[in-house]
């Protein structure tokens, strides 16, 4: 019977783990990556939202802009939420694609973002109003329910009020095409 009194067994086993330890946290790495690539649209953020009820309206009073409501979002066709905001550069990219949706019928409501008023108003006085109802975020706090990460952003929401889609940043005639256009064909 030998008695390892030094700790020479238990320093060779520190050792051997120590080893294996990069193979490890590679092969982790390798597969969390792996499954960062698979997933659907990679750039796109995930959504908590998507599937279920859209979160309550909670907005002001904007300019003479007819207010929305949370029974605007439940029933009827389906609708676009548009978090946006005058001093938002990628607003103003988004604009014209906004304005030709609503060419074609499509109901969307404007939720201004911590906004000047004033500037608000003059942006869609210059750019066009594409919001068939709308109104104020002056807080933040309805776009904190709904998990908007920064403007512009936008949610497609169906007969029945929920979620079936979000796109964080502007809506691109890329996004129209790939995205947005095929998930309400389906939906109609």
């Amino acid at each position: 019977m030998t008695d390892d009194v030094t700790g020479e067994g238990s320093k060779k086993k520190g050792l051997s783990f120590l080893m294996l330890l990069p193979p490890i946290l590679f092969g982790g790495l390798a597969l969390l990556f792996l499954l960062g690539m698979n997933r659907e649209n990679p750039d796109e953020l995930p959504s908590a939202l998507v599937g279920r009820p859209a979160p309550a309206i909670e907005v002001s009073q904007f300019s003479d802009m007819q207010e929305v409501t949370d029974e605007d979002l439940r029933g009827g066709g389906l609708k676009l939420v548009n978090f946006w905001a005058s001093w938002c550069g990628p607003c103003r990219v988004e604009h014209p694609n906004l304005m030709a949706m609503k060419a074609e019928g499509v109901e969307i409501i404007g939720i201004n973002y911590k906004d000047q008023p004033a500037n608000a108003v003059r942006f869609l006085s210059e750019l066009g109003d594409p919001y068939a109802k709308g109104g104020a975020d002056t807080t933040g706090r309805m776009a904190l329910n709904w998990g908007v990460y920064g403007v512009p952003e936008t949610y497609l929401i169906d007969r029945d009020g929920n979620v079936i889609l979000r796109i964080a940043g502007p809506v691109t005639q890329r996004q129209i095409d790939e995205r947005l256009g095929p998930a309400m064909e389906k939906l109609r």
